[in-house]
């Protein structure tokens, strides 16, 4: 599994169109608010052309993609929080979420309504940001009156929390979002289970028209000026186009881009971006049967991605068999890159490259 990304925003901003387009999940569309009653969940494969690469060198019997999740969420809208429009129900999806895209209309379009009367990237950020605010700080009393109780009794834990709380609380006060909270080790382990909204990683979808998808326009500025100030990527995206190029074939695709003066399509760059703000990559496994990506953190050590195919791989690892992508392409497989001395033996503190290609030895 690549990473559960969920898709938020005001209604009419296009977010079920994007979902449908890169997931092919055939999620309700229609110009008006609220078309997203329950969240459409779409597993899609992460788009990776080293797999076809690797493929054409071992002749596998089946490749096997990464994949990850998208789940749209009903349009919010101001006092969601607080049950308005659709209400809680939706924002307890976005918590069992790794990281929020937020879809942000940057198109100006007469026959589209917009639910706030006019097109406003910065005002809309701030509508749904207020709404996720609020909404973890009602979750934090919560949790407060839990800890305060616990650590009566001594739990260190409870105590550890509650310090995470008083800072946290701060910034939620001031409008400020969860994941800006300068924590201790401790503190952010003990916060992984509280499930805050705003501490999770956010990026923008800048959805714009057809003729600006290649060049972007003043309200796009506008958010890339936003997200850079407070640490975020912004995805410029037109939902129609994406549309389109899901009912094509993919021999049609390259061209159709190009006549548009596109690089490539929409879902590539939100899996680029996604899995570079989650500190994500992939490494590979190449054999007769199957060649196959799998999904792990940077910075994960040889057992822990041997863990990711199964957790006895990683409970009995003894060594990996390790070769470079770019090693394994310039030599043509295993057996030749092992003749030119380039397949090696990495133990348990080797730190997993991306693209590597492995074979796990174990043990149990």
């Amino acid at each position: 599994m690549g990473f559960k990304c969920g898709l938020v925003g005001l209604p009419n901003v296009g977010k079920s169109t994007i979902f449908n387009a890169v997931t092919r999940a055939g999620a309700e569309m229609a110009n008006y608010p609220f078309c997203t009653i329950e969240p459409n969940v779409g597993v899609v494969e992460v788009p990776d052309p080293r797999l076809q690469v690797l493929a054409d060198f071992v002749h596998p019997q089946r490749i096997v993609p990464a994949v990850m999740q998208f789940v749209d969420i009903a349009g919010l809208v101001a006092g969601a929080s607080k049950g308005e429009g659709l209400g809680n129900q939706f924002l307890s999806h976005i918590r069992e979420t790794d990281a929020i895209l937020h879809v942000v209309r940057c198109f100006e379009d007469p026959d589209v309504v917009h639910v706030s009367g006019s097109v406003d990237p910065l005002r809309d950020v701030e509508i749904i940001e207020t709404e996720l605010i609020l909404k973890d700080m009602e979750t934090l009393d919560g949790a407060r009156t839990k800890a305060e109780k616990m650590a009566r009794g001594g739990d260190k834990a409870a105590k550890i929390r509650l310090s995470a709380f008083e800072k946290i609380g701060a910034l939620l006060d001031a409008g400020k979002l969860a994941k800006n909270a300068e924590l201790t080790e401790e503190e952010e382990v003990e916060m992984r289970g509280v499930g805050l909204l705003t501490a999770k990683p956010v990026f923008y979808c800048a959805n714009v028209l057809e003729s600006e998808a290649a060049t972007g326009n003043a309200h796009v500025e506008k958010l890339r000026a936003y997200a850079a100030e407070h640490g975020g990527d912004v995805v410029v995206i037109c939902g129609k186009i994406e549309a389109e190029l899901a009912e094509m074939e993919p021999e049609d695709r390259d061209a159709f881009l190009k006549d548009l003066g596109l690089d490539e399509p929409g879902l590539n760059k939100i899996v680029r971006t996604g899995f570079r703000l989650l500190g994500k990559m992939t490494y590979f496994t190449a054999g007769e049967k199957e060649v196959k990506a799998w999904t792990i953190d940077v910075g994960d050590k040889a057992p822990r991605a041997a863990g990711a195919i199964h957790t006895d791989f990683e409970r009995g690892f003894i060594r990996a068999e390790t070769v470079s992508y770019d090693d394994f392409v310039k030599c043509g497989g295993w057996n030749k890159a092992r003749d030119a001395g380039l397949l090696r033996t990495e133990g348990k503190d080797y730190v997993v490259q991306d693209g590597d290609i492995m074979n796990f030895l174990f043990n149990v």
